[in-house]
């Protein structure tokens, strides 16, 4: 795997500000960033943290990283991610979210939250290195992914306590069917399947399945079904509260339940492609589709 090129790195200075990413690398030019809050680059990773001796499983490599739940966030394709640096979890200091999943060609931010004290993010390979630790609450850093890979993180003053990150940079899962696609492409339990359920009169989606960094998922995101067919909505009552929501114009729109098997129905007559949300947490890839044939 060759790493993404290090033109597109770019280091956001003091305070929550949105910044466009520029070729080259820029430092700061205090001589000592961690005294005045201000992020320095370095162009040159640092060797605490490239070592030949990471493990082979990305699940071996984060089985003691704080917050990790076993299950990457993913983002879709135009969406810009955020990492909050020195948020605590599991008793420890931890990058939230520790996993990411986010297709080529994408952006990602690190955000420093200023607890915990000196913090950097630098990756195993070298493909990207926030430079000198800094602690105050503000640092940015910005990281372009162009190609598909594995790249794991750690912050190095707190790496042998935990605090270790992943972004996974693949193309989103694709069923044929590209509305589907694009709007699934942040749901964490669409893996490009559409599950075939036109030979039922009634078939039931469940609300508040595991996905998505809780129970913040529809099971399943995508059906296919005949016209005529009653796709009832049950829910589990776990991730708090949920809707379901058109996007658009569509025939959906529930209020929010929290209750456990409470149901909603709606039969489909005519054909086409319908997606829904859970509008609470749509932002997090609680979405769904039903496609009508």
């Amino acid at each position: 795997m060759r790493p993404p090129s290090t033109r597109r790195q770019f280091l956001a200075s003091t305070g929550l500000t949105t910044l466009a990413v520029t070729a080259g690398c820029v430092s700061s030019s205090s001589s000592n960033p961690a005294d005045n809050g201000t992020e320095a680059a370095s162009s040159t990773p640092t060797e605490t943290a490239t070592t030949a001796s990471t493990p082979e499983s990305l699940d071996d490599w984060l089985d003691d990283a704080n917050g990790y739940d076993g299950e990457a966030r993913r983002f879709g394709p135009e969406s810009r991610p955020t990492v909050m640096v020195g948020q605590e979890k599991d008793g420890g200091l931890a990058f939230d979210p520790p996993v990411i999943e986010v297709p080529p060609m994408t952006l990602v931010r690190w955000d420093w939250t200023g607890h915990g004290g000196q913090q950097n993010v630098v990756a195993l390979d070298g493909t990207f290195d926030s430079g000198r630790t800094n602690a105050q609450s503000g640092t940015g850093y910005h990281y372009f992914f162009e190609e598909t890979g594995e790249y794991r993180y750690v912050s190095e003053p707190h790496r042998d306590d935990g605090m270790k990150g992943t972004v996974i940079v693949k193309e989103p899962p694709t069923s044929g069917n590209a509305t589907v696609d694009e709007w699934l492409a942040p749901a964490s339990n669409f893996g490009g399947t559409i599950t075939d359920r036109t030979d039922t009169d009634t078939t039931t989606v469940t609300v508040g399945v595991k996905g998505n960094g809780g129970q913040f998922a529809f099971g399943p995101p995508a059906l296919k079904v005949s016209t005529g067919t009653t796709v009832v909505w049950e829910w589990t009552g776990d991730g708090g509260p949920h809707n379901i929501v058109s996007k658009g114009d569509g025939p959906l729109d529930t209020e929010l339940v929290t209750e456990s098997d409470s149901v909603h129905e709606y039969t489909f007559e005519e054909t086409g492609t319908y997606l829904y949300s859970c509008k609470p947490h749509e932002s997090i890839g609680m979405r769904g589709a039903i496609v009508v044939e």
